[in-house]
């Protein structure tokens, strides 16, 4: 199978921080594993632009960059067999961000979780919604937009509360397709549901944000220390133990087999002292961790090297970033002023029908939006249970246009009087488009 009939996969690590064992499990291991997948193309990336959003201090973006580059390779990740490279070193990202901009409505970036959680913080604490709150931050979805598309990613592996940049990614697709005829390629979110996702030391996420990690290749003594930290109950040796909500045990089956997951569960049945578990987990984690260990400390020892195999893959993306930019400058008009007429040139209209769009959230709930040819939201609705119900009303809208708006109104968010306006409108350009299909 040739590489134009491969799917392409592609996920990026944000590099703010030393990877830790939550890492390892919910992103490195993975990706290491769907790298040997022959039927694949993938492309693996060092986030560091993102980093800027979320952290000003060099040395750290530097130093986390050189950590988790090297925590990849020292876990199997093969450079030679994919395309593995830093953000910053892909000039065309940013310029790709900027036409993005361009036909991304400011109402898509609006809905953005990261930002409206920011905008809520705010509001309970009483303070200017948009108080500290950079223009970095709410652009992010535009950026990791430019990330997939660049690459026309068929696959992009994410958690839950990922979704919805994937979603975005697919609307600006769109709009620039709609505007300059088809360049890019709409990918698709892979939920991996089997993906563990790690407590801490203290039973809440293992998040650098919590400060309850556990470094992915620190000393074995360093790493048996912090094991011993894990909270758990205050049940003595020989009381029996629950496994549901301990953190140890979790961690503890993220590592192990089947079988090992079994026979600890029966330890916990029959009241394993809580050191001699701890003690298990810090031999099952060390077991598979401590072979890397010494790769990874080669690799960080040696930054020229790291450098090296970075700017190699960076060049291997380039082979299709730079001629890509070039077909998307030109489609829009940033050309040489002698290739061709710079007369206008008459463009056959293209029919702007509204379109609706299903999904689901990280809360679980079902949603869909109306969008316009261009993209924009023209119905926004709450959640729904299930996605049968949210299909229903889709196919009430479709077919009832203005009438069904007004019966649905409990379950859309609040529309101002233009947007009713707008809506009604585009219903029933849809409503029409369905009547002359019929006849």
């Amino acid at each position: 199978m040739n590489s134009n009939t491969r799917t392409r996969v592609l996920t990026g690590i944000t590099t703010t921080g030393t990877p830790h064992l939550g890492n390892y499990v919910g992103a490195i291991r993975p990706t290491v594993h769907a790298s040997r997948d022959t039927q694949t193309d993938g492309f693996y990336f060092l986030a560091d632009y993102h980093a800027l959003i979320k952290c000003d201090e060099p040395a750290r973006i530097q130093r986390s960059t050189l950590e988790i580059a090297a925590s990849w390779i020292a876990s199997g990740l093969d450079p030679d067999k994919v395309t593995f490279y830093r953000q910053s070193d892909i000039p065309e990202i940013p310029e790709l961000t900027w036409l993005l901009t361009c036909v991304t409505g400011k109402g898509v970036l609006n809905r953005a979780h990261a930002y409206k959680a920011a905008v809520d913080k705010n509001n309970a604490a009483g303070h200017d919604p948009d108080s500290d709150v950079s223009a970095g931050l709410f652009m992010y979805p535009v950026l990791m937009g430019a990330d997939i598309l660049m690459f026309k990613a068929h696959k992009v592996p994410v958690g839950r509360d990922q979704i919805q940049h994937i979603e975005m990614a697919r609307d600006m697709a769109s709009s620039f397709n709609h505007l300059y005829d088809e360049h890019f390629v709409l990918p698709e979110a892979v939920i991996e549901e089997s993906v563990a996702l790690l407590p801490g030391l203290d039973g809440r996420k293992m998040s650098k944000s919590y400060d309850n990690t556990i470094p992915l290749f620190a000393p074995a003594a360093q790493m048996r220390k912090q094991i011993a930290g894990i909270v758990t109950d205050s049940k003595a040796p020989g009381e029996p133990k629950a496994t549901e909500g301990s953190a140890l045990f979790q961690i503890y089956q993220a590592f192990a087999s089947a079988e090992e997951t079994a026979a600890m569960a029966r330890a916990y049945a029959e009241g394993i002292g809580w050191g001699d578990a701890k003690q298990m987990l810090f031999e099952r984690i060390d077991r598979e961790i401590a072979p890397m260990r010494e790769h990874y400390q080669a690799l960080v020892s040696n930054p020229a090297k790291m450098d090296q195999i970075l700017l190699a893959g960076a060049d291997k993306a380039r082979q299709l970033a730079t001629p890509f930019m070039r077909e998307l400058r030109h489609a829009v008009g940033l050309r040489n002023l002698s290739s061709g007429s710079a007369a206008p040139v008459a463009k056959e209209a293209k029919t702007a029908l509204p379109s609706f769009k299903q999904y689901r959230e990280s809360n679980g709930q079902f949603y869909f939006k109306m969008v316009d040819a261009k993209g924009q939201i023209l119905l926004q609705s709450l959640g729904f249970a299930s996605p049968k119900e949210a299909g229903q009303a889709i196919a009430r809208l479709q077919t009832e246009g203005a009438q069904a708006l007004k019966a649905l109104e409990p379950s859309l968010e609040t529309l101002t009087t233009s947007a009713r306006q707008s809506a009604v409108s585009n219903l029933q350009l849809l409503q029409e488009a369905r009547q002359g299909q019929e006849n």
